[in-house]
């Protein structure tokens, strides 16, 4: 009988150091994420050195902790998995290091991961995958639809021309004057106000799956501006409602189209955005009684966290993908090609 496999993953592409094992790829042993928010809050964003700065600081920290709580060491697992792209350089580095200095130190193989295959990845922990499937990445900095007709292959066939949704939606939080991180925040309010304003839906070319906010962005910032410059006063609660509906009613109406002209058996939300009360509602409204199966996963899979590295990672160590000693930080690393390397 086989024994089981264990995969450590490291993640630390922007600001939560993580650390997990994932058991035969698709049971999780231990997730344990280490966030920076109240680090970067007083800043409104992200700040690159003070994100490297902490996932030094926690790194060691943090892998004790999954080891820990996990009851194993490092000579259990089968392999190290780590993100090397895309991300922040100097905190992807961090973890690739520390992943490569493990893997040497124990004579572990190395495999290296693309982060937006991790958050794929992380739906399979919760249910295994059908083929073909499609894949709404919605995160700060991606926004794309991808075709899976197996696994590790990855075909994009919408991304975002200018800003990603989870981008559009900080900009228009920090408009607003909301702390930081300005997308929940933004959800909150949308909760709470209704759809009052007419802003605009970008659908692009008649048959486009390709998205754009930027327009959206500048509309809301415009009308903003100019209820300040008259004095009239908008409800922030309606603005964020009238915002959010335009998003949703884009992502969730290209999703149910693309899945109905690709076939697809399975529907899977990926990235933090997948978190979003509104767009959860409109993917499972559009969804109701469609052939294909909508999944989203969790709201402790959806933002950053080293599980989803470790699923996608065991099924590419299964493939015979190994990472030499040479792998570095890849800030631009391409979805399809990191899916077309050879073993």
């Amino acid at each position: 009988m086989k024994e089981d496999q264990y995969i450590l993953a490291i993640e630390t592409s922007c600001d939560e150091t993580a650390v997990a094992i994932v058991r035969n790829e698709t049971e999780l042993v231990t997730n344990i994420v280490a966030s920076q928010i109240e680090s970067h809050k007083r800043f409104g964003g992200v700040v690159p050195e003070i994100a490297s700065r902490h996932h030094i600081e926690q790194m060691t920290i943090t892998l004790e902790e999954a080891l820990e709580d996990a009851g194993m060491t490092l000579d259990d697992m089968d392999a190290i998995a780590v993100t090397e792209g895309p991300g922040l350089v100097g905190a992807l580095l961090v973890g690739v290091n520390a992943a490569k200095s493990i893997a040497f130190a124990k004579q572990k193989p190395l495999v290296g991961v693309h982060h937006i295959a991790g958050h794929i990845y992380a739906n399979r922990l919760e249910k295994e995958f059908e083929f073909p499937l499609l894949s709404l990445v919605v995160s700060g900095g991606h926004t794309e639809l991808v075709l899976m007709r197996e696994h590790g292959s990855f075909e994009i066939i919408g991304e975002t021309r200018d800003d990603a949704a989870g981008e559009a939606y900080d900009k228009v939080a920090r408009t607003l004057k909301l702390p930081y991180p300005g997308g929940p925040q933004i959800d909150r309010l949308a909760q709470e106000g209704e759809e009052t304003i007419d802003f605009p839906r970008a659908w692009l070319e008649d048959g486009s799956y390709d998205f754009s906010f930027s327009g959206l962005k500048s509309a809301v910032i415009n009308r903003l501006h100019k209820a300040k410059q008259r004095d009239e006063h908008l409800k922030p609660e309606d603005v964020a409602a009238s915002f959010q509906a335009s998003v949703v009613d884009v992502l969730s109406t290209k999703a149910l189209r693309a899945a109905e002209e690709y076939g697809v058996k399975q529907m899977i939300v990926a990235g933090g955005v997948a978190a979003n009360k509104g767009l959860r509602a409109a993917l499972q409204e559009k969804f109701e009684g469609s052939e294909t199966e909508l999944l989203i996963p969790p709201l402790h899979l959806c933002t950053d966290n080293a599980a989803m590295i470790a699923a996608a990672g065991a099924v590419a160590y299964n493939q015979g993908h190994r990472a030499g000693w040479d792998l570095n930080a890849n800030p631009g690393l391409d979805l399809e090609l990191f899916g077309g390397r050879k073993k």
